[in-house]
């Protein structure tokens, strides 16, 4: 049984900027964001089935990676809570867990994992990247026992099938479907359930083009959907002054917030790509909102230890 969690139906909110009144375009925002505080988003849809499977399996407790501002980890420890698990997570960056209480005084996402009961193994960075190693999840077996193994992200097999339900009829209308891309799970349940006129458009937050050996093996043999990999703005957890500036207008112009590690790069890059005529006139896109606003007060932080412009939220 699916664990319960009040779930409201996500509205298509339509956004009204004059680029778009000028090029002819209609864009809608999928508002995944208000799905849970924390288990928003691709979050709930990529937990949802994992969490059954683990109650089928007599599971008792949730065991996940990330690192220290990770949504997953936050998704993962309410979600915990709300089913009845325990969680533990594998945290990247093991100077994290000489103070505890300090690192969590200083950590919002890390204090909400906290409070909703995660336990924390702090690993060091050159000790993280061996997590999937057979070695390293043994190891982690002999010091905490049985444990539902939940991947870094949380894409596997089951999350694609929940992420594969973002998308309802009332979505048959528009052309293109656009997200933003992580580790993939989102964008294969969108293009496998995407209608046969439509194309899914993914804007990873990573750099590099390897996202697609990451997406081929959980789609259908369907090849209604690209990449845009020009709005990583850096890399994974990067940022500039402009995208910040864009997340702070887009949020004064639609009373939507957006986070700078994925939905900000997204949207940007389609209004960037609506200003260049990429965009057919009367084309119909709805932008997919996954959550992560939790994020942005570790954001915050950076910013203002640079005294450079804050998210407003």
């Amino acid at each position: 049984m699916l664990f319960q969690l009040n779930i409201p139906t996500p509205i298509n909110q339509q956004i009204q900027l004059p680029v778009l009144v000028t090029k002819g375009i209609e864009l809608f925002v999928k508002r995944e964001d208000t799905i849970h505080p924390f288990v928003s988003g691709n979050k709930f849809r990529k937990l949802k089935y994992n969490i059954e499977e683990a109650k089928r399996q007599g599971k008792e407790t949730l065991l996940t990676f990330g690192g220290a501002f990770s949504n997953h980890i936050a998704a993962t420890a309410a979600a915990g809570k709300i089913a009845g698990f325990k969680t533990i997570g594998v945290i990247r960056g093991d100077e994290l867990g000489k103070d505890l209480m300090k690192t969590l005084s200083q950590n919002k996402t890390l204090k909400n994992a906290f409070d909703n009961g995660m336990q924390f193994q702090f690993v060091s960075r050159e000790a993280y990247r061996n997590k999937t190693s057979e070695e390293f999840i043994n190891q982690l077996k002999k010091e905490f026992g049985d444990f539902y193994l939940v991947p870094e992200g949380g894409t596997n097999a089951l999350a694609v099938q929940g992420c594969e339900e973002i998308l309802t009829n009332e979505d048959e209308k528009f052309d293109y479907i656009c997200c933003a891309v992580g580790t993939g799970g989102t964008i294969s349940g969108l293009i496998n359930s995407a209608k046969e006129h439509q194309k899914v458009i993914g804007f990873p937050a990573l750099k590099g083009d390897f996202l697609v050996d990451e997406i081929k093996p959980y789609v259908k043999e369907n090849e209604n959907w690209s990449l845009q990999t020009d709005y990583h703005f850096g890399g994974y957890g990067k940022y500039t002054p402009e995208l910040i500036r864009f997340i702070n207008e887009f949020k004064e112009q639609t009373n939507i917030s957006l986070d700078p590690i994925y939905t900000g790069k997204l949207l940007y890059g389609i209004i960037d790509l609506v200003s260049k005529d990429v965009f057919p006139v009367n084309s119909k896109i709805l932008a997919i909102h996954t959550g992560g606003l939790q994020g942005i007060d570790g954001v915050n932080q950076k910013l203002k230890n640079k005294n450079q412009e804050l998210i407003k939220v």
